[in-house]
């Protein structure tokens, strides 16, 4: 088992940034895809990005290449999303999660491990 907790979300205007921090804990962190996922309401969630269990490899959707950054800390079980020029479409409930799975299927459906999420409002 692995538990996730997110944290950082809140209520920025329009161009400000937000850093989310997911920490782990449970079985080893290191051996762990992790994605970022939001969802908007009544949206589908999506996938913001991953990062590879190393943290060698990351990848993002295009709403959001060149806006956000994951990155992560093996010593501190912990994933961060640094989102910076933040839009108000980019409000939604955030979520970390996990996998034992192959990078090749970081986009597929089926994360094992979820948090709870934690919102983002962006205002105009």
């Amino acid at each position: 088992q692995v538990q996730l907790v997110e944290s950082g979300g809140g209520l920025v205007q329009a161009g400000g940034s937000l850093r989310l921090s997911c920490a782990a804990s449970g079985r080893t962190f290191s051996n762990y895809v992790m994605g970022w996922f939001r969802q908007a309401p009544g949206k589908e969630r999506e996938l913001v990005g991953a990062i590879s269990s190393g943290g060698g490899s990351t990848d993002y959707a295009d709403s959001v290449k060149g806006r956000f950054t994951i990155s992560r800390d093996n010593t501190k079980n912990t994933v961060y999303l640094q989102m910076n020029s933040l839009k108000p479409e980019d409000t939604a409930v955030y979520y970390c999660a996990a996998d034992r799975r192959t990078w090749a299927l970081r986009r597929a459906r089926g994360y094992d491990y979820w948090g709870q999420g934690t919102q983002v409002t962006v205002s105009s």
